[in-house]
Parts: structure tokens; C-alpha cells; sequence
């Protein structure tokens, strides 16, 4: 018989993905057209992810893209509000698959996220890029511009936390 997700698993992701939401207002740089850096918002769906896994992670992003959206929304069409909010967010539950490994667990879950919406700004915002630049460059480039610095502060968080509890808060449970 399957596992479902525990009570406890739910109640710790309702509280990580509040926490997520409170840092995700703290904008440190806003891009012109949409995404910022955060003091580290991503992190607590990170740890998650890497606690309890790739289904709790990739539920907890999913929800936490819903709220993204409910903050501030940017949508032009059906199919980029799914690439920008549920399934970009969602991604960051990949995590959960590389639990040993959290610093790689975190740069290929931000990597999803990145992805997700690069194929978005290429489909629904090739518009912006300059004339003569390629849309998939413009794209990467931007959404780089505040998603790796975001990347690089969750690794310093990630660590200072794995360091600073001995590994115990990144601990797999359940």
C-alpha cells in the first residue's frame, strides 16, 4: 500500500511555504519586467523539498506559485501564468531527489526554475528582447539577472545552515 503525505509533512509545509511568502516580499532588486532577488525566499521550499522529498517539495512549490501569482500577478496568457507560477515554483521540488547532495540539490532545482521560465520569456515575451538579439539569449540572460544571484544566496543559507545544525535541519524524515 502507498504512503500518502502525513499530517506532520502537511503542517511543515504549510509553515515553510509561509515563510517562503513573508521573505518573498522583501525585495532586495526588482527586474523591470517581473522577478526579484529575495532574501532568500526559495530556501524554505528547498529545505523542504530536501527533508521530505520531490512530492511534498514539488506540492509545497506548486502552492507557493499559486500565491506567487495571488502577490503579484503577471499574466498574458493561460499557458505562461502555468510556466511562470505552479510550474516554475513547483521545480524547486526537484530538490528533493538530491537530498545527500543539497548543494547540488538547490542549483538543479533553481536550474528548473530558471528553465521553466526561460521557455516563457521565449514564448510569451520575445517581444522585450532587442532587435537582433536572439529571444532564447534575452530570455536566459534576464531571467539570470535575478535568479542567480537568488541561487548563489540560498547556497550561502543552505550552508550556513547544513553547518550550523550539524546537517540536521537537511535531514530526510518521513
Amino acid at each position: 500500500m502507498r504512503k500518502g503525505i502525513t499530517v506532520h509533512a502537511l503542517v511543515e509545509a504549510a509553515v515553510l511555504v509561509a515563510l517562503a511568502t513573508v521573505l518573498s516580499v522583501i525585495v532586495v532588486y526588482r527586474a523591470p519586467q517581473g522577478g526579484s532577488v529575495t532574501p532568500a525566499s526559495m530556501v524554505p521550499l528547498l529545505v523542504l523539498a530536501l527533508r521530505r522529498g520531490p512530492r511534498v517539495g514539488v506540492m509545497a512549490g506548486v502552492v507557493y506559485g499559486f500565491l506567487q501569482l495571488l502577490i503579484e500577478p503577471m499574466v498574458v496568457h493561460w499557458a505562461q501564468l502555468v510556466l511562470d507560477y505552479p510550474l516554475a515554483f513547483g521545480l524547486l521540488g526537484l530538490a528533493g531527489f538530491l537530498g545527500r547532495q543539497p548543494y547540488v540539490a538547490v542549483v538543479v532545482a533553481i536550474a528548473g526554475r530558471l528553465a521553466s521560465h526561460v521557455v516563457s520569456g521565449v514564448v510569451f515575451f520575445a517581444a522585450y528582447a532587442p532587435p537582433g538579439v536572439d529571444p532564447w539569449v534575452y530570455s536566459l540572460v534576464y531571467n539570470s539577472t535575478y535568479l542567480v544571484p537568488e541561487m548563489a544566496l540560498s547556497l550561502v543559507v543552505v550552508f550556513l545552515l547544513n553547518a550550523g545544525t550539524r546537517g540536521q535541519i537537511l535531514r530526510k524524515v518521513g
